[in-house]
């Protein structure tokens, strides 16, 4: 091993105590209520949302295609279910990614629906007012998913824009399901609950989830006790009224029951 292999060693190894110490961190990149409001143009790019992490979800600018990074890939979800690889210049007005790493892990070794997994994930976590990222990977006997078709200015809200989303239902498939249970009391700033994103074992299609029967397979969580915010300092989210008193009931509309509010520690 020579000198600078000796370095890349020793660097490597104290960013790993470092956030041994510090905890691990979900970094996100704008909000979900900004969303809600039709902000779908964002200036962060996906090579910049991976130098941040290597596991995560998100969207892209117009609304065009889910977001889905794994394994430190990011991919682009078509409305007709297929999913391709992103460019390292793509722009996104939401993403939010960490660096996985397994603290638990669960088997589910006979059919299941979604409720009876995520439910499973709920008796394990530490505390329901933590952040885990959510990987669930293996055989699923269906799967229904959506993606909202790309967008034209003057932008809809969100809870418009997905009216004419693209649904599609996937049977017999092996794939991943990659996202976040995120506390309560982070509504608005992030999708409060469950909010899951399927790449199929090819890469090849996925989209946003609503609903899943896993017939056999393993869920991984990964806990972050931090969160930093990134928002963006120009364009329309700078005048954007991003408080509103029904946030919760807009999200649920807008995110199809691809998610489930209620917390259980």
């Amino acid at each position: 091993m020579n000198a600078y292999d000796h370095f890349r060693h020793w660097a490597a190894t104290l960013l790993e105590h470092q956030r041994a110490k510090d905890g691990a961190e979900v970094y996100q990149f704008s909000t979900i209520s900004a969303l809600l409001e039709g902000i779908y143009d964002g200036d962060v790019t996906v090579a910049e949302i991976l130098r941040h992490g290597d596991f995560g979800l998100g969207t892209f600018n117009h609304l065009d295609g889910e977001m889905v990074i794994v394994d430190g890939v990011c991919y682009r979800l078509r409305p007709d279910g297929t999913a391709t690889r992103a460019a390292q210049n793509d722009r996104s007005p939401f993403a939010a990614v960490t660096r996985f790493h397994a603290d638990f892990e669960i088997d589910i070794e006979s059919r299941t629906g979604q409720a009876d997994v995520l439910g499973a994930i709920d008796r394990e976590i530490e505390s329901a007012n933590l952040i885990y990222a959510i990987r669930v990977t293996g055989q699923f006997a269906d799967l229904h998913t959506r993606t909202v078709m790309e967008q034209h200015p003057p932008y809809p809200p969100l809870t418009e824009a997905t009216e004419g989303q693209a649904e599609t239902r996937f049977t017999d498939v092996t794939g991943v399901l990659v996202g976040f249970r995120t506390p309560q009391f982070q509504q608005g700033i992030s999708v409060a609950g469950y909010h899951l994103h399927f790449l199929n074992s090819d890469r090849t299609a996925g989209g946003h989830v609503l609903d899943f029967t896993l017939q056999r397979g393993k869920a991984a969580v990964s806990g972050a006790s931090q969160l930093h915010l990134s928002l963006p300092t120009s364009g329309a989210f700078l005048d954007a009224r991003l408080s509103g008193d029904n946030l919760s009931e807009q999200i649920g509309k807008a995110e199809g029951g691809g998610r489930r509010d209620e917390d259980r520690g």
